[in-house]
């Protein structure tokens, strides 16, 4: 059932509940990329405990991935820093896209939602949201439950080695990027989403053309961001006006 008003904003157990259900059953495919990540770790010589904070602490598997290959006796802190920012920079898009219902949240609790925000769940919550049904109960709650999956997995891969030691042999990698797009795909889509896309994918372009190699990520995401956030202040300011 749709629902209007503050209803869109609210976050209580119940929600975070139903989110932690909704996103639960894809976390054996994060835990497959956890189990792949301890094990990738444990090969580099990362010490059990620091494999286990890092994905405590860090939770995004891509670049956790990437620090693995700048891994060493003296460690690139400024290169470590550029990678994890530039590959994590859609973040910045995701933020935009969020921004008109987190802001109705006390900062506590605004940014403890962010902290757990990944690509399912923020398709999903945009999705509910699109519907006109509350959504940062699923990115809370179902960024927990993925959260603890990764978790699970990674614990999986230092102590039980080569369980999932190559998960793209299995085709286990392309399942979330289908699932994602299966996601944004069906979702109700106005003019602005497609000029924030049109932005974003159009900057990554000319940035892949004619800036230093992967900085199409970072240039599309902040592009995209930024782009969202005007979109979204534009659409906010009309929405007060016509309250007046």
């Amino acid at each position: 059932m749709s629902v209007v008003g503050s209803e869109l904003y609210r976050l209580d157990r119940l929600l975070v509940w139903q989110g932690f259900k909704q996103l639960a059953p894809i976390g054996m495919f994060v835990a497959a990329f956890g189990a792949a990540f301890g094990l990738a770790a444990t090969q580099a010589g990362l010490a059990d405990y620091t494999t286990l904070t890092m994905s405590m602490m860090v939770f995004t598997g891509t670049a956790q991935f990437a620090v693995l290959d700048l891994w060493g006796p003296e460690l690139p802190l400024f290169s470590i820093l550029l990678t994890v920012f530039a590959i994590n920079s859609r973040h910045l898009l995701m933020g935009a896209t969020l921004y008109p219902w987190l802001r109705h949240l006390p900062p506590a609790k605004r940014y403890g939602v962010m902290l757990v925000v990944s690509d399912a769940n923020w398709a999903m919550a945009m999705q509910s949201f699109n519907r006109k049904q509350p959504g940062l109960g699923i990115i809370l709650g179902g960024g927990i439950a993925l959260w603890i999956y990764w978790l699970l997995g990674t614990l999986i891969g230092v102590y039980l080695g080569n369980i999932i030691s190559n998960p793209k042999a299995f085709g286990i990698d392309m399942v979330m990027g289908c699932f994602i797009l299966a996601l944004v795909l069906d979702s109700k889509k106005s003019l602005n989403t497609y000029i924030i896309w049109a932005v974003a994918a159009s900057t990554s372009l000319l940035a892949y053309w004619y800036l230093p190699e992967n900085s199409h990520i970072m240039v599309g995401a902040i592009a995209g961001g930024i782009a969202g956030t005007l979109i979204s202040e534009k659409a906010m300011a009309g929405e007060d006006n016509d309250e007046l």
